[in-house]
C-alpha cells in the first residue's frame, strides 16, 4: 500500500516555566497561542499550542510546561532541531530581533541554505531558514509584519539511534522522497509546502534523555479521518504497533515508536482549533474536554495564570 504524508502536523515538547514559554514563542517569535488546554493524561499540566493565525497543520508547536520536570538531554530517539521558515529576505530581521532580546545565535549552511540556529528558554534547539514555499502568516503580534513573520515549520532534524531503521520508515511507511545527502545528514521531502523537509543523521547517535528542553514526539499529517484509519492499518502492516485512534479534540491521533527511538504520531488535519472556540478568539480561554468540565474549578485553581504579552526588548 503506497501512502504519503504531506509532512509535519505538529511537534510537541517538554518545558518547565509556562509564562517563560509563552513569552518566548508568542512574545519573541510572534506565534499565536491558538489553544490553551490541559494534558488530557495529566490535567494538572497545561497543554499549549502555538502556530499561525489559524493553527494550520505544519505550523503547530505544542508544549507540556511542568515546573518540577527534570532537565532532559537532546540526543538520539528525538527531534533534535525544529526548523522554522520565514519569507525570503527576512533573515536579517530575525538576526536583529534575536540580538535585541539578547538571544545568542549561530549560523550554518546545510543543503545550500543558510540557517540561524538558537535555543529557546528551556534549551530546545531551533533554527530559522528562508524559503518561498508556504503562505504568509497573517497573525501580527509584537510588531512583526507578515513579510517577516514565521510561516510555520520548514521541517525538522531527526536524531536517530538507528538511522537505517528511521530512514526505512521515512521512505517506506511515510512515503517521503530522498532528495540529498551531505555533512552527515540525509534529506527527505514530503509533498506539503510547510513542514516538508526532514533531515536525519546518517550515522546512529547515542540516545537522549527525555525531560524539559526536549521534544516528546513529532506528528505527521493525515488528510482526513478516513485516510487516518488507512494510515493506522498501513503502520500496523509495516510491522509496528500503533495505538488505537485517540480523539484529541482538535485532531485524531495514533502513535508508534520507530526503531530509531523517535515517537511518531499521525494526526488528522480536521477538525482544527476552531472546533470549540471562534477563530477570532483562539487561545483566550482554558478549553477542557467534556469529561473534565465537572472539575474545571479545581483544574483552574491548580494551574498558574499566564498572559500573552508583547515584549519590549529594551526592558528585557
Amino acid at each position: 500500500m503506497t501512502m504519503k504524508t504531506a509532512g509535519i502536523h505538529h511537534i510537541t515538547c517538554f518545558v518547565k516555566d509556562v509564562q517563560r514559554n509563552v513569552d518566548f514563542y508568542a512574545g519573541v517569535l510572534g506565534l499565536r497561542l491558538v489553544k490553551k488546554t490541559i494534558n488530557f493524561d495529566a490535567p494538572e499540566v497545561y497543554h499549549l499550542y502555538f502556530g499561525n493565525e489559524k493553527g494550520s497543520p505544519g505550523t503547530i508547536i505544542t508544549f507540556f510546561p511542568y515546573e518540577f520536570s527534570h532537565k532532559g538531554r537532546i540526543g538520539g530517539g528525538q527531534v533534535g532541531t525544529t526548523t522554522y521558515v520565514v519569507p525570503p529576505g527576512a533573515l536579517e530581521y530575525w538576526r536583529a530581533r534575536l540580538s535585541a532580546f539578547d538571544i545568542s545565535f549561530t549560523e550554518s549552511t546545510r543543503f545550500s541554505e543558510t540557517y540561524i540556529e538558537f535555543l529557546d528558554a528551556d534549551g530546545l534547539q531551533l533554527e530559522i531558514v528562508e524559503r518561498e514555499d508556504g503562505d504568509l502568516n497573517t497573525w501580527s503580534f509584537g510588531g512583526i509584519r507578515a513579510d517577516k513573520a514565521i510561516k510555520g515549520f520548514g521541517g525538522a532534524v531527526l536524531y536517530s539511534t538507528a538511522s537505517v531503521d528511521t530512514i526505512k520508515v521515512l521512505e517506506d511507511v511515510l512515503g517521503l522522497e530522498k532528495v540529498g545527502q551531505e555533512g552527515g545528514f540525509i534529506r527527505y521531502k514530503a509533498e506539503g509546502e510547510l513542514g516538508n523537509l526532514i533531515d536525519v543523521n546518517a550515522e546512529p547517535m547515542d540516545a537522549g534523555i527525555p525531560g524539559a528542553g526536549t521534544v516528546h514526539h513529532i506528528a505527521w499529517r493525515a488528510r482526513d479521518f478516513e485516510e487516518h484509519e488507512a494510515w493506522r492499518s498501513h503502520v500496523e502492516s509495516s510491522g509496528f504497533h500503533p495505538t488505537p485512534v485517540i480523539n484529541r479534540q482538535y485532531f485524531h491521533a495514533i502513535y508508534f515508536r520507530e526503531h530509531g527511538g523517535i515517537l511518531f504520531e499521525i494526526a488528522t488535519d480536521p477538525p482544527g482549533f476552531a472546533n470549540d472556540e471562534h477563530e477570532d478568539h483562539l487561545g483566550e480561554t482554558l478549553m477542557l474536554p467534556l469529561w473534565f468540565e465537572n472539575s474545571r474549578a479545581e483544574i483552574e485553581k491548580n494551574l498558574p495564570p499566564i498572559q500573552v504579552q508583547e515584549l519590549d526588548p529594551s526592558k528585557k
